[in-house]
């Protein structure tokens, strides 16, 4: 055993474990055989060698560094409650209960917020690497620890990080984990000490890919190498504020707005009101014509993000698709109508399938609850991070989505010589110099060149500084000179406080307390709902919001032009919230926060468009004036709504068309009479959703610039600087650029929006496509939705069969879990080991049940509900959960994906907290001893 960790009795895997024994035993045998085949770089690989890491969840273990003993309480899913006596033995046994379950998952996250990959997998992630070094999250992290957190955040990150080594203390990494094993053939890879540092820097990850609108920012500038400023804006229609309601209608903004009319401050002023640019705050009413692409060399600037967002497509994700696709549901209603006259809160946010889940669940109760020692609360960590993210304590209960506010801009910056042009000066840049070392290689050393704006994005691609000393100007820009550079302005790389936030919500007694703990949380922004024991429910927008200059963020800015800077940023107390409001309930799902006519500051012109929040207003309301009152099991219905709300808009238009084809009208009947659900076992979901996905691909897909389209996919095109009539013989052949789950059209419900402003116009040039093969042209919308159910019958006949009462949704819409590293890049047997699937899905895109698909890449689940949760404010032990995978990130451990068959049928787990229920459900008790 490792010195400091001495095991007095029960050293093996506890009963939860062997309860699945015989299974476990049998895949564990499975994996043996292959190994002693050979498969895998002719390697023998024992049983002794597959269990070595799994955890010991039973008996006594010493650890020094305690000041008493500690309890670690697994329930038959291997779910740890912890039940210390101080704070800094919570959380110390808490890292090392999350390194005995996670350490690989996170020491590869550690080594992706550092840039530091390469350490680890060599060669083929130095270019990650080289442009995760440009950000600098790790430097920013520190500087976080050395300036920003309080006293007490850093004694419990250190503890958490006592933990963690203590696990590590005497262990080979074979025996942490099995992917190290597979390391070791190619790779002395050996883990280091784990740090604060390392801990805050993943908040740096959780950020990133919940920056908000950068893809849309970039999307719109590359549109206009192929689309007018008209055309853009049908793609990026403004948000429809009467139909979808903003999450904010009848809280207290009203007295910011107040305060801000009575000072004179009026909406639309620079830097302040709906949108500077606009007028509006939504839409992109200014596609082509602010900021960016107006007053910068067009060409600069489109080959420079083109280049850049190749750079994005690759980075590893953390717990998103790299910003795309992101979205979470969580809701609150009050005990007025609900079965307990207390409250109810569902969250579910919406992110990467990963393997293991990115959350972790667990429960941290100090022995006696008092101001020494403040903490009782459960919920989903982050393995590598100290604390609940997500839960409940004794009082309150909390649930975040994602805000999508604007906290990012890209400045297209004039550079010559050794610096940048800033209005009529040179500005010498900020250097430094980075060392990437690289397992089995020669180190690399890398220059990192920033501006005012931010680190220079373009300079981690050779061909991107090519660009942009070749790049033509216009009469709007400044002299090419030695070029162009893309720069990065994010409130994330400013040192913060979300650290401090995380366990002052943890402690948090009332809505004053969650709102105080709220406004030291600056990054990433989240909607925040809440509710308490008392029968209060609440809402809060945090975050580090910048008010800008000119511009309205919706387009890369030119970054010579100072007025286009940032100004500040709005102050919490002027931040949106709502409290216990009149209509009894309070809905996020990433619509608008707030109406912009109300609200005096420009928060993002990229919400999402609402039709979630819709539905689950709907659902709530149909309750309410059916003079129901709403359960526990009713939340959890409400989170599985599978319904289609473009179905609804388009099936009635899809069965008056008149169809010839025999085949195609058979297909066609499957709508008739379907309830627009996307159950996994629906012919008809498979059918629509076919459709749908071909009606994207012809009016708007075939349409797009290459750098939005399918990697691979070709089309013979008319070069985008032909302003000629029409001519065949001028088509030249252009690929798609993008990965398949980051293309556009996505058919999220942006382009639902996109397609209801279109249905009164049949006539649009938007519905007009060329013949292809047998296929006919159309001319028209009708024309086009035939064409499109021609096309959706013949795809799923080639993926499905010819037989319509073989399909199903599921068929289609199926669920891979693979682990994040090996099972991604690793050799095919390494993949057979880590990774697990496929699950046949219900729910869709922009559904409730929110089992997201690129329309433009295919069927498959790109991102999906993480987890689930339910929490009950009348009696906390009749509150529910499931997380995607399990506690474990050990393959073959009986926990690695023991909840997902539940997630997948839309099951909960019961939930214990209090003491009582925590003994009834414990199968393992594990003793940490001083």
């Amino acid at each position: 055993m490792p010195p400091n960790t001495t095991a007095t009795t029960g050293d093996k895997p506890g009963k939860s474990g062997r309860k699945k024994g015989r299974k476990a035993r049998l895949m564990v045998f499975v994996l043996v055989l292959a190994l002693i085949g050979g498969i895998a770089y002719g390697a023998y690989w024992s049983v002794s060698t597959v269990r070595a890491p799994f955890p010991q969840t039973e008996g006594t273990l010493r650890l020094e560094g305690l000041s008493g003993p500690v309890d670690v309480k697994r329930d038959s899913h291997g779910i740890p409650r912890i039940y210390a006596s101080t704070p800094e033995d919570l959380f110390m046994a808490q890292g090392f209960v999350q390194a005995q379950d996670r350490f690989y998952e996170m020491d590869v996250r550690r080594h992706m917020t550092s840039g530091r990959l390469s350490e680890m997998f060599g060669k083929s992630q130095l270019k990650n690497d080289e442009f995760l070094r440009t950000l600098g999250w790790d430097r920013v992290a520190k500087q976080e620890y050395d300036k920003k957190l309080s006293a007490s955040t850093k004694k419990y990150l250190r503890a958490y990080a006592k933990g963690v080594n203590a696990y590590l203390e005497g262990r080979e990494a074979k025996d942490i984990s099995l992917e190290y094993a597979a390391l070791g053939f190619t790779n002395d890879y050996k883990p280091g000490k784990w740090t604060p540092v390392d801990s805050i820097s993943w908040l740096k990850a959780m950020a990133w890919d919940l920056r908000g609108n950068m893809q849309d920012e970039i999307d719109r500038a590359l549109m206009t190498s192929r689309l007018g400023p008209k055309q853009i804006k049908d793609l990026y229609p403004d948000y429809p504020y009467s139909r979808n309601k903003p999450i904010v209608s009848q809280g207290q903004y009203n007295e910011i707005t107040r305060a801000f009319e009575a000072s004179g401050d009026a909406t639309g002023s620079a830097g302040t009101g709906a949108s500077a640019g606009t007028g509006t705050g939504t839409g992109t009413g200014t596609a082509a014509g602010t900021a960016g692409a107006g007053t910068a060399g067009s060409s600069a600037l489109q080959t420079q993000l083109a280049g850049l967002y190749e750079v994005l497509d690759d980075l590893p994700t953390a717990v998103g698709v790299n910003g795309n696709g992101i979205g979470s549901n969580s809701w609150v209603v009050s005990g007025r109508h609900t079965v307990t006259g207390k409250p109810l809160l569902a969250n579910d946010p919406h992110l990467s399938a990963t393997l293991p889940s990115v959350w972790y669940q667990m429960g941290l109760h100090c022995r006696t609850v008092s101001d020494t020692c403040p903490y009782d609360v459960s919920g989903y960590t982050f393995a590598g991070l100290p604390g609940v993210i997500i839960g409940h304590n004794q009082n309150i209960a909390w649930g975040m989505t994602n805000s999508g506010v604007d906290v990012t801009d890209l400045y297209l910056e004039k550079l010559s010589g050794d610096g940048y042009v800033r209005g009529d000066k040179t500005v010498p840049f900020r250097t430094r110099q980075e060392v990437i070392k690289v397992a089995g290689g020669a180190s690399k050393r890398i220059v990192v060149r920033e501006t005012t704006n931010g680190p220079l994005l373009s300079d981690r691609s050779a061909e991107l500084v090519t660009v942009g000393k070749k790049a033509p100007v216009d009469t709007a820009a400044p002299d090419r000179g030695d070029g162009y550079g893309i720069a990065l302005k994010w409130t994330a790389l400013e040192p913060g406080t979300t650290m401090d936030a995380v366990f002052a919500m943890d402690k948090a007694k009332n809505f004053d307390d969650f709102r105080e703990a709220a406004k030291l949380f600056d990054v990433p922004s989240q909607n925040l709902v809440y509710a308490d024991t008392e029968g209060n429910i609440g809402y809060t927008l945090p975050g580090r919001i910048p008010v800008r200059g000119k511009g309205d963020g919706s387009l890369p800015a030119p970054g010579w032009d100072p007025e286009y800077d940032w100004t500040g940023y709005i102050e919490p107390e002027e931040l949106p919230y709502e409290y216990n409001p009149e209509r009894g309930y309070i809905v996020t799902a990433n619509q608008a926060v707030i109406d912009p006519k109300n609200y005096p500051y420009t928060l993002t012109t990229d919400w999402g468009y609402g039709t979630r929040s819709r539905r689950i207003t709907d659902l709530i309301q149909q309750k309410i004036d059916g003079g129901g009152k709403i359960s526990t099991e009713d939340m959890r219905q409400m989170q599985l709504d599978n319904s289609s709300a473009i179905a609804n808009l388009l099936v009635p238009k899809l069965l008056n068309i008149d169809i010839e084809d025999e085949d195609v009208r058979q297909a066609q009947k499957l709508l008739e009479g379907w309830d627009r659900t996307q159950d996994a076992d629906s012919a008809a979901a498979a059918y629509f959703n076919a459709v749908w996905r071909n009606i994207l691909k012809l009016s708007f897909g075939n349409k797009l610039p290459k750098e939005l389209r399918v990697k691979g996919q070709c089309l013979w095109v008319e070069p985008a600087d032909d302003t000629g009539p029409a001519d065949e013989n001028r088509k030249v052949r252009e690929c798609g650029r993008r990965a398949a789950d980051q293309a556009q059209p996505d058919g999220g419900d942006r382009w639902f929006e996109v397609l209801r402003n279109l249905m009164d116009k049949p006539d649009s040039d938007w519905w007009k496509t060329p013949a292809s093969g047998t296929r006919p042209a159309a001319e028209n919308r009708d024309e086009l939705f035939k064409r499109a159910m021609i096309d959706a019958r013949w795809e799923l006949t080639a993926k499905l069969g010819k037989d319509i009462d073989t399909w199903s949704w599921g068929r289609l819409h199926r669920l891979f879990l693979k682990n994040q590293t090996l099972g991604t890049e690793g050799p095919g047997i390494l993949q057979y080991v880590l990774n697990r699937g496929p699950w046949k899905l219900s729910g869709g895109e922009a559904a409730v049940n929110a089992t997201g698909w690129n329309a433009a890449g295919g069927y498959g689940a790109v991102w999906v509900p993480s987890m689930r949760m339910v929490v009950n404010l009348a009696d906390f032990d009749k509150s529910r959960w499931i997380n995607l995978t399990g506690a474990s990130g050990h393959a073959y451990n009986a926990h690695y994906t023991d909840q997902t068959d539940k997630w997948a049928k839309g099951e909960l787990l019961p939930w214990a907290f209090s003491a009582k229920a925590v003994d009834k459900n414990t199968s393992d008790t594990l003793v940490l001893k001083p």
